[in-house]
């Protein structure tokens, strides 16, 4: 039995198998590149429809701090927003996991004077439609906690009004309003903790 054929197809299988391997891989590193420079992009929109007049490398500068926030043990992104080397706001990327379909990915900008500069969605999971009003381009609703501090709401108005709060659910869709209050309350709360300050000294 003429064994020749056999080894040729062997040989062939094997370098197409390394070919294909290759350009997997190839194709996987350019995609996970690409969407670390998308992913970057949108957090560097976020970053500037909350605060604008810093003159530091935000991202360059950021402080990761291990918390319990939220009910979670998480890692937070810390982004110290300077002018002339003096911080005036801090903006707060972190996860809230308890909303209707998962975890939200949130920007909470917060002032010097500890006052909210407002909060973000970086990425959600809610419902077409529905719960999806967080963001910007659905509607207006996230906008409202731009100057809230913890002084000028008590912790009971931190809520939904269907939890005797103050802020407005959407028709059909509580637990994502909820999610969201609930998660800015948590870390304005934190930003006014010791643990924090000594975080970013």
């Amino acid at each position: 039995m003429n064994s020749k054929p056999i080894f040729k197809a062997g040989f062939l299988l094997l370098v197409f198998s390394l070919a294909s391997v290759f350009f997997v891989s190839l194709v996987q590193d350019s995609t996970q590149e690409q969407i670390k420079y998308n992913e970057e992009q949108l957090l560097l929109k976020r970053l500037g429809e909350l605060v604008q007049g810093y003159d530091n490398n935000i991202l360059q500068d950021k402080i990761l701090k291990e918390v319990n926030l939220h009910g979670i043990k998480q890692t937070l992104s810390i982004y110290p927003a300077k002018k002339n080397n003096r911080i005036f706001a801090y903006l707060i990327e972190h996860t809230y996991p308890k909303s209707y379909n998962g975890n939200i990915r949130l920007l909470t900008g917060i002032g010097s004077d500890k006052k909210l500069l407002g909060v973000r969605v970086i990425t959600h999971k809610e419902t077409p439609g529905l719960g999806d009003k967080i963001e910007t381009k659905k509607s207006n609703w996230i906008k409202q906690f731009r100057g809230l501090s913890l002084s000028n709401l008590t912790k009971k108005q931190w809520g939904v009004k269907r939890d005797g709060g103050t802020f407005d659910a959407f028709t059909g869709a509580t637990i994502t309003p909820r999610a969201v209050v609930n998660a800015t309350y948590q870390v304005l709360v934190l930003f006014n903790t010791k643990d924090f300050k000594d975080a970013t000294q």
